[in-house]
């Protein structure tokens, strides 16, 4: 398998897989390119699909686009091949933020190839989940999926939970308060069907009818159907996704764990969304460090089982 050459087939796999992967406000920030002298994809940033209010540094564009990278490695595995990856290979091309080159298989396969059929199952429930507990073993798992692409997954306990969930609310409410923001996030929004990007209006999920739940309200004030008021589950089951230094490459590689740990869950029958609204306010996001460690944290995974809810668009190449 390994001598066939990058084909037209064979690129439209890789890249279906790539852009499955998750991205904020299903903004798809990244382009692909094939060098067919190196056998490489190239994987650049879109600058027209950042966000530059809630993601002024772009912190979230280079997660997105991590995330994408380890799609990509795990397609090239399932095919046979061997993934070799280069993060920000030339820094005179700064929207250049990866290469994947195939080559030829040396030794044991990698064992994230197995995950393969949970990139095209893995997508975000902004349902509500049961309060049933997702296994210790499982938990176990995601967290050694984060530590091998270099970050870690901590899962905190009762109290601590309660308030990683009141910083995201509180990072919600200024969001939804600031005029600019919430046009920001709104324009993300998309009638069924029109778009492959952002998030169909019927895509958004309800609202907890306790207020526990600080999910991302992305209608704001903007007339829109009335999103329905339900009750989620009483205690959350969240997991908090950082790392020990905070550079654009330590980005890109919790991209990478991010997915890897989203992948993982979902083979596992597990339900996984993003609770990304506090890591988008610099003190809030430093209020979300965990004291015994260097921790920079990058995402806040809520997790559980529950109903699969509504898909959002892709958009191919």
């Amino acid at each position: 398998m390994h001598h066939r050459d990058i084909d037209a087939a064979v690129l439209e796999q890789l890249l279906t897989a790539a852009v499955a992967a998750p991205s904020i406000h299903n903004t798809q920030p990244w382009r692909f390119g094939v060098d067919p002298a190196t056998r490489s994809v190239e994987v650049r940033a879109d600058r027209e699909r950042a966000l530059p209010l809630a993601d002024p540094h772009r912190r979230a564009l280079y997660l997105s686009v991590g995330a994408a990278v380890f799609n990509l490695r795990v397609a090239v595995a399932h095919l046979g091949w061997e993934p070799a990856v280069r993060l920000l290979p030339d820094p005179h091309a700064t929207d250049l933020l990866a290469t994947v080159q195939v080559t030829a298989p040396c030794g044991e396969p990698p064992d994230y190839r197995r995950l393969y059929p949970a990139t095209e199952r893995r997508h975000a429930s902004r349902m509500p989940f049961t309060g049933r507990p997702v296994p210790e073993p499982v938990l176990t798992e995601m967290a050694a999926a984060a530590r091998a692409e270099g970050a870690r997954l901590h899962v905190p306990d009762y109290t601590e939970t309660r308030r990683l969930l009141r910083l995201t609310a509180s990072a919600e409410a200024r969001s939804t308060a600031g005029a600019a923001r919430s046009a920001e996030t709104r324009v993300w929004v998309t009638a069924p069907g029109t778009a492959s990007y952002g998030i169909p209006v019927t895509a958004l999920g309800p609202r907890d009818a306790a207020g526990r739940m600080p999910m991302r309200d992305f209608t704001g004030p903007w007339p829109a159907p009335a999103r329905p008021a339900v009750r989620f589950e009483r205690h959350a089951q969240v997991a908090l996704l950082w790392t020990p230094y905070d550079a654009p490459e330590d980005w890109l590689r919790a991209g990478q764990a991010l997915e890897r740990v989203l992948l993982t869950a979902t083979a596992h029958g597990v339900r996984t969304s993003m609770l990304h609204q506090a890591m988008e306010w610099p003190d809030l996001r430093a209020a979300a460090r965990l004291a015994q460690h260097r921790c920079c944290p990058q995402l806040l995974i809520r997790y559980g089982y529950g109903p699969e809810g509504p898909r959002t668009p892709r958009a191919v190449g």
